[in-house]
């Protein structure tokens, strides 16, 4: 696969959180887990991509201002996000180094025991998906990736310390929303669409995911983290493109609503088969849609639009310098048309640490002090 680079930006979705009103200005528990370095590893789309596509020729990048305005420097990274994205935010929960993307140059010797960051916006669990993005790091190359980080941490540090390090990493692997927006709805009858109804399409793309996830496993991952979709129709550029009075797209929530109780269904009997709990599920889907039901509840001033875009719900196009931005980046639920601020991030990232209600079968905290045994 080629890897050359370019510029410009666009692509994913979002979910949220159960906390209370300035739950998140409070400093971050300080997490119950070992003090020995344990290595962070990310995989996925938009959501998660902290500066992969940054090195790439395609459009699906965060690397120009106003992203990265709250970001330490006030300059953009290649996170689609004003500041901290989901990763920076679970990382300050669990004592997390910072962790580099994998192509970044600075990724070596001593870096490496950080972690690594793989995820690439535009991707999803299809191959097809995200096709017009052109040069994006799909899931398999993810993983290839992957096996390539493991053999640099096994010249650094030895071939068993390396498999212990793989075994006790936490990873987050988070994708499936542009397998619905950037392949199925992308166009009115998209090859899938007429390939797959949707309720034929989330089980092949479950089966999919499936496959992804055993892949992540054989490689020697341990303590998976799997996040589902967020409300897909009730993002702004979904209301942008399908709201009259701001009500949520139907046909996209409806595939949020199919696809997340089966991706849990799937993760549960994946443990089943391996006889460990190695992965654990958010129901993003339900999560997010307490800050889009009652988004003053949270603080937030609006759950429908975005911080930063143009036309309705500032929804429509790119964030960017010639944008409308809000001041105040802490109101909005959403910073642009598909991605959530900053401070819904860090909300989001407490309730998987420690929330209950949405975490099957456990939340975080109890996932990082279990034993890492081999299975």
């Amino acid at each position: 696969m080629s890897r050359i680079p370019l510029v410009i930006i666009f692509t994913f979705l979002t979910f949220n959180v159960t906390l209370g009103v300035g739950a998140e200005n409070n400093p971050p528990p300080k997490p119950n887990v070992e003090t020995t370095r344990r290595l962070f590893l990310v995989f996925g789309d938009s959501l998660v991509d902290n500066g992969n596509n940054n090195f790439l020729a395609t459009s699906a990048r965060a690397d120009s201002p106003p992203y990265g305005i709250d970001y330490p420097g006030h300059r953009p990274t290649g996170r689609f996000s004003n500041g901290l994205n989901l990763p920076d935010a679970i990382g300050e929960l669990i004592g997390a180094g910072p962790v580099l993307p994998f192509l970044d140059p600075a990724l070596s010797g001593q870096n490496l025991l950080n972690g690594a960051n793989f995820a690439s916006a535009g991707i999803g669990i299809l191959n097809d998906t995200g096709i017009q993005f052109v040069n994006i790091i799909r899931m398999p190359y993810q993983l290839n990736d992957f096996e390539t980080y493991k053999l640099r941490l096994a010249d650094l540090v030895g071939t068993e310390k390396a498999k212990k390090l793989i075994n006790d990493a936490l990873v987050l692997i988070t994708c499936g929303g542009n397998d619905f927006v950037n392949n199925y709805f992308l166009i009115p009858n998209s090859i899938r669409s007429i390939q797959y109804k949707i309720p034929d399409y989330v089980p092949y793309i479950i089966s999919e995911y499936e496959k992804l996830l055993m892949r992540l496993y054989n490689i020697g991952a341990r303590k998976v983290l799997v996040s589902g979709t967020g409300p897909l129709g009730c993002v702004p550029a979904s209301l942008a493109q399908h709201s009259r009075q701001g009500e949520c797209a139907a046909d996209l929530q409806e595939a949020a609503n199919l696809f997340n109780p089966q991706l849990i269904k799937m993760v549960s009997s994946l443990n089943k088969k391996i006889g460990a709990n190695v992965f654990i599920t958010v129901e993003t889907n339900l999560v997010n849609l307490n800050f889009i039901s009652n988004p003053k509840a949270f603080g937030f001033k609006t759950s429908q639009e975005a911080c930063c875009g143009q036309g309705p719900y500032n929804g429509l196009g790119l964030c960017t310098p010639f944008s409308s931005i809000c001041t105040n980046r802490d109101e909005y639920v959403f910073w642009d048309a598909y991605h959530p601020s900053q401070r819904a991030n860090r909300l989001i990232a407490r309730e998987i640490f420690n929330g209950t209600k949405y975490m099957h079968p456990m939340n975080l905290s109890t996932l990082m002090v279990m034993d890492s045994k081999v299975v």
